[in-house]
C-alpha cells in the first residue's frame, strides 16, 4: 500500500505540473524540499526524469539505458523522495498533510520537479542542442506570422 501511495505520488506529482492550490504549509514544504536538495539529489532526480521519459515507446529506441540503470534510478528516486519527506523536511510534511491533505504533497512535488526540469533544460550542452533547431526553420516564415498577428520582429543584430 504505501509502495502504492508513493509510486502515485512520484508519477502525479512530477509529470505534470500541479493543478491544486498550494497553501501555506504546501508552501512551506515546497521550500524545504528545494532547500534540502544537494547537487547530488538534483543529479538523481534528473536522471529519474530521464528514465522514466525515456521510458515512451516513441522515445526508447533512442536512449541507450539498459533495466539495471532504469532500476538505480528508480531506486535512487525514491530513496531521495523518502529521505525528504521523512528526515529533512519531516516537520513541513507533517503539517503539509495534516492541514492540507495529499494534495499538498502533489504540489510540493510538482515543484520539485519543475526546479530538476529547469536544471537540466538550463545545462550549456542541452541549451546548445535545443538551439540547433533554429536551423530548420525558416525565419521569413515566422516573421510573416508574427507580422500578420500584429507583431513586429524583433531587431536584427
Amino acid at each position: 500500500m504505501k509502495k502504492t501511495v508513493l509510486a502515485a505520488l512520484a508519477a502525479v506529482s512530477l509529470a505534470a505540473p500541479s493543478a491544486a492550490q498550494a497553501g501555506v504549509y504546501g508552501d512551506d514544504l515546497s521550500k524545504c524540499l528545494v532547500k534540502a536538495m544537494s547537487p547530488a539529489d538534483q543529479k538523481t532526480l534528473v536522471i529519474w526524469i530521464f528514465s522514466a521519459m525515456a521510458s515512451h515507446p516513441d522515445v526508447r529506441p533512442y536512449a541507450s539505458m539498459t533495466e539495471t540503470q532504469r532500476d538505480g534510478s528508480i531506486d535512487g528516486a525514491g530513496k531521495l523522495m523518502q529521505r525528504l519527506l521523512t528526515v529533512d523536511c519531516r516537520p513541513e510534511s507533517v503539517a503539509a498533510i495534516k492541514y492540507e491533505g495529499g494534495e499538498a504533497l502533489v504540489g510540493s512535488f510538482s515543484i520539485l520537479g519543475q526546479v530538476a526540469m529547469r536544471g537540466l533544460m538550463s545545462d550549456p550542452s542541452v541549451v546548445a542542442d535545443l538551439q540547433k533547431l533554429s536551423r530548420s526553420v525558416d525565419q521569413t516564415k515566422i516573421e510573416a506570422l508574427g507580422k500578420e498577428a500584429g507583431v513586429a520582429p524583433p531587431p536584427k543584430p
